[in-house]
């Protein structure tokens, strides 16, 4: 694994067989346990409960406004219109003095704990500096809180956080329970497996397969919607990096996840790849509570704003830093989509 991390070797018969092992700092386990140890340093963990549950390209997308409801849900990534005005939602942010941001603390290049830093870092952890310094002027302003994969509506609508920028896939459901920003990035489901796995993609050569995903994740809705005789019932997991650390125990087969993440774990584990193409195009936003549309205006202007200066900009040189050696080929990020309403 690099920054830090020891590979993750096999012995034995076949990948993650009862003869595996892990070795250096302790591989993917090994960083996920580091990440529970620093949790009450920095991070306010949220408890557990019940929660509500196509490759990057080029070019990706054109700015244009469109009618979008929920019920008919014909274009979820359209948003408000940005605007610096400030409301309720705002004033109770600067009123506290902190952004309280809901993250992932265990998903590599994205949202981790530095193992030899012990500092949060990642794509989506340089976005949330950007909106702690656009509302309250310090990017250092945040108060970051640890949520599973699926705590990230209940945590909003509970108001444990203000925001949650965690990889989270704008879906036609999701935008009845919690509210979206514009994209900030374009992914794809895909599959990750062992390199010497006759798993071939989301494809028949998943048939008797077990399949990891995590909770309340979209991946989990694409296999319910078409597992290929694919195992996965039983199989969930709270967060999405423990599916990788049951691939290397033998536990599963394979994972379904996003691509853009499956590519941090190929990367964490180069006995692993990702398999076939992706087999959707989504888009990740940042989430707020439902009615807090201020808010939801700010960070599309935050957005507006990181998304300009071409290869130089903030966007770009963050995908240049955390997400271009293992995702190449982004020539700039998704464009917005505003609705009329």
């Amino acid at each position: 694994m690099r920054a830090g991390g020891g590979a993750v070797t096999r012995s034995g018969s076949g990948y993650g067989g009862t003869g595996s092992r892990l070795r250096g700092w302790g591989g993917v386990a090994g960083m996920a346990a580091a990440c529970a140890l620093t949790a009450a340093v920095t991070l306010l963990p949220i408890s557990h409960g019940a929660g509500a549950g196509q490759a990057p390209d080029a070019g990706q997308g054109v700015t244009r406004a469109v009618a979008t409801r929920a019920d008919t849900c014909e274009d979820p990534e359209a948003s408000l219109r940005p605007s610096g005005a400030e409301g309720p939602a705002i004033e109770k942010i600067k009123a506290r003095g902190k952004l309280i941001a809901g993250v992932d603390q265990n998903s590599f290049r994205w949202g981790y704990r530095n193992p030899a830093t012990r500092d949060l870092e990642g794509f989506d952890i340089d976005l949330v500096r950007a909106i702690a310094e656009d509302i309250l002027g310090d990017p250092d302003k945040v108060i970051y809180r640890a949520i599973p994969t699926n705590q990230r509506i209940l945590a909003l609508q509970e108001g444990r956080v203000d925001v949650v920028v965690r990889t989270m896939t704008v879906t036609c459901a999701r935008i009845k329970d919690v509210a979206f920003s514009t994209a900030y990035f374009q992914a794809g489901q895909q599959v990750l497996a062992p390199k010497e796995s006759t798993v071939k993609g989301y494809d028949a050569s998943l048939a008797g397969k077990k399949v990891c995903t995590a909770k309340g994740s979209t991946a989990y809705d694409a296999l319910a919607a078409k597992s290929f005789g694919a195992r996965f019932e039983g199989l969930t997991v709270s967060n999405q990096l423990d599916c990788l650390v049951r691939l290397q125990l033998g536990e599963v087969d394979a994972v379904v996840t996003d691509n853009a993440l499956a590519a941090g774990q190929a990367a964490q584990d180069p006995a692993v790849e990702l398999k076939g193409e992706p087999f959707t195009q989504e888009y990740y936003g940042i989430a707020v509570k439902l009615g807090s549309d201020d808010l939801v205006r700010r960070l599309n202007q935050v957005l507006d704003d990181y998304r300009e200066g071409g290869d130089n900009g903030p966007w770009m040189k963050a995908y240049g830093k955390w997400l271009k050696d293992d995702l190449p080929g982004i020539k700039k990020p998704p464009e917005p989509k505003y609705r009329d309403n």
